[in-house]
């Protein structure tokens, strides 16, 4: 009798557990491939999409960036999370979180300009010599 343990092989590790056709969300209509531009800058049709009540969820998205955020900031942001969660049945990462914050705030500006929270929050910090880039 051999001493080495019996390993599934690669085949069995990969193999598909379900059936493909049920696991997939119905396919929309192809979209033609020139759509026309709309008359504004674009930002306010993507800012409605992705502020839709039912959100793109985890899908691979076109850009990165980092942003720094205190101690402070990280910490009402899991609790912000975590009251989704618990009291709304909403359960989302923090990327997600911040996307459709930022979805919220550009609707916000696009609508109100000067008198958006965007405006009125930066001339703020502006004012008191707030942060800094970089």
């Amino acid at each position: 009798m051999s001493r080495r343990a019996s390993l599934p092989g690669a085949s069995e590790l990969f193999r598909i557990t379900s059936s493909p056709a049920l696991d997939l969300p119905p396919q929309a209509p192809a979209e033609p491939a020139e759509k026309p531009k709309p008359a504004g800058n674009g930002r306010t049709d993507q800012l409605a999409r992705s502020a839709a009540p039912h959100g793109s969820g985890r899908t691979k998205h076109d850009a990165k960036i980092t942003v720094y955020v205190s101690g402070e900031e990280l910490v009402a942001m899991e609790q912000a999370r975590l009251t989704l969660r618990a009291k709304h049945d909403l359960v989302v990462d923090r990327g997600r979180l911040v996307r459709e914050a930022v979805a919220v705030l550009l609707a916000d500006f696009d609508q109100h300009g000067e008198e958006s929270v965007l405006v009125q929050r930066l001339r703020v910090v502006g004012s008191d010599g707030g942060e800094t880039e970089g």
